[in-house]
């Protein structure tokens, strides 16, 4: 059985090296790599210039993610395609793991999962919002009929599959992984879930940075918010409905003070939970103010990136439009 190995990069010079190291320390490395550049302006291209390693690298310029992803797989000369991210660290025995279930003929995805790498107080803080923990993982695949829907940072599925779907959204360069999972699921494929395959993801150092994940992936949450696929719509519309709601007892507080009491009840309560919630994963006195500031962050920038989500659909549903137009006249 022979894997080959698919990976996007994009601006990933000061990353890159500790990758393509975890790939180096593979127990079991992979039988092809192959790296789909979307025209990086850094050093990447230079720093994946490694004889030794026989990487196949491919430049797509202008390219998102999943249109690089989509290339990548096609030129893959194995049936079996294992994916992750440039930026995270793979365990050493990911490789092995994510691949091993495929020994068994009716398995057609494997779904491993990451971890959070977080060392300063600001990142195990910002970790809980973005990564499942270790024993959520294993509480969660005690329960019966567990299906576990993996991001694009561990994963691998056959390539006959992938072409069954239609490959990943090219539409979505966030969230798109998230579409690709209920593509295949609801195409009556099942995903077989690693436990040991996991990747380890460095969190972001800064409040802008992290301002922009949120921002980013919510975009690719709005593109896809009409989507059968998209399963955070809901989540997403209470944030909105939080919001609003706490604007309605603002206004209704000039005329009745009472509202006003609640309305500071209401945001002292939301703080609390915001804490309670992740502190016992985070377990830094930081964390107390850290947490309830990430939580703002976060609903802004999603409601943010929503709305820029939204707005882009709708662009490209009218371009689409057009060009079925012009095609037809």
């Amino acid at each position: 059985m022979k894997v080959s190995l698919v990976v996007t990069v994009l601006n990933e010079a000061k990353t890159i090296e500790a990758f393509l190291d975890s790939i180096e320390k593979q127990t079991l490395k992979p039988d092809e790599v192959v790296i789909v550049d979307g025209g990086s302006t850094d050093w990447t291209i230079n720093k994946l210039i490694k004889p030794e390693m026989n990487l196949k690298v491919l430049v797509y310029a202008g390219s998102n993610r999943s249109q690089g992803r989509n290339r990548g797989i096609q030129m893959a000369k194995n049936e079996i395609i294992a994916v992750t991210d440039c930026g995270c660290i793979l365990d050493k025995n990911w490789f092995l793991e994510i691949t091993k279930p495929f020994a068994d003929e009716k398995v057609n995805a494997v779904a491993g999962y990451y971890l959070a790498k977080a060392e300063t107080a600001l990142q195990k803080c910002v970790a809980p919002f973005f990564c499942i923990t270790e024993s959520e993982i294993k509480k969660l695949a005690r329960k019966k009929n567990f299906e576990f829907l993996p991001s694009s940072r561990s994963f691998a599925f056959k390539k006959s599959v992938w072409s069954k779907v239609g490959g990943y959204p090219e539409d979505l360069n966030y969230c798109e992984d998230l579409v690709f999972d209920q593509k295949i699921k609801s195409s009556g494929f099942n995903f077989y879930f690693a436990s040991k395959a996991v990747v380890y993801w460095p969190q972001r150092k800064t409040f802008k940075s992290i301002y922009k994940q949120f921002f980013n992936y919510a975009t690719g949450d709005g593109q896809a918010f009409f989507s059968p696929y998209q399963t955070h719509s809901l989540k997403i519309s209470l944030i909105y409905f939080r919001y609003f709601l706490a604007l309605d007892f603002l206004v209704l507080a000039f005329r009745h003070p009472v509202f006003g009491k609640i309305l500071i009840l209401g945001f002292l309560f939301y703080v609390f939970c915001s804490m309670v919630k992740h502190f016992n994963e985070v377990k830094e006195i930081r964390a107390l103010y850290l947490l309830p500031l990430i939580r703002f962050l976060a609903d802004f920038a999603i409601m943010a990136g929503t709305v820029k989500g939204i707005l882009r659909a709708i662009k490209l549903s009218k371009i689409s439009l057009f060009h079925v137009k012009e095609n037809l006249s």
